[in-house]
């Protein structure tokens, strides 16, 4: 099941490209997380399915994940967040493909602010937008760490009247990917 994510990213990526002309760097176990406070019930759900690749030669980034690999403290949270709210079944993933803004040397150690803009897509309903994350190279890996927050609005995720107090109109989410050179599979 995580080879399908990757391969998907791996095409989003470099679909009509030569891929020996690029250096891309994966992960698959990357981990995310998002946190809803509300006055009446905290939610906080964790996974660590996130897949991503980064291109390199020319920025390119990309990330996936399967919403049902978030979990909740309680299962009843669980039940309602992918068939109440993200609609999981109709809405499998989440994604972002988009761009490095800051051009990095990826072979020099350090730590770097960067920024990435690019298309977030949730619940179906696809935005743009830049956002900031840590990008830390030690010998030839790298470990991205970043947050942004995400409107429910803005991605049709609709919070029955009854329960507006349970979930915050902003969620924060957190993310954090050690990536690895992309090894392809040479059997054929």
């Amino acid at each position: 099941m995580k080879n399908k994510y990757l391969v998907f990213l791996f095409f989003l990526l470099f679909i009509n490209r030569e891929a020996k002309s690029q250096i891309v760097y994966s992960t698959s176990k990357g981990e995310a997380s998002f946190f809803s406070k509300a006055p009446i019930e905290d939610i906080d759900a964790h996974s660590q399915q996130l897949s991503s690749f980064i291109n390199t030669s020319n920025n390119e980034i990309a990330f996936v994940i399967p919403i049902r690999s978030f979990h909740f403290q309680k299962a009843l949270m669980e039940e309602h967040f992918n068939e109440k709210y993200i609609d999981s079944n109709k809405f499998p993933n989440a994604t972002y493909k988009g761009k490095i803004n800051e051009k990095i040397d990826f072979t020099k150690d350090g730590s770097y602010s960067v920024t990435a803009t690019g298309k977030f897509t949730i619940h179906g309903v696809e935005k743009q937008r830049t956002d900031s994350a840590t990008l830390v190279i030690v010998a030839n890996q790298f470990t991205l760490i970043g947050s942004f927050n995400v409107s429910l609005k803005d991605h049709n995720i609709e919070i029955p009247t009854l329960l507006f107090r349970n979930i915050a109109e902003i969620i924060k989410v957190n993310f954090n990917a050690i990536y690895s050179p992309y090894q392809k599979d040479e059997k054929k």
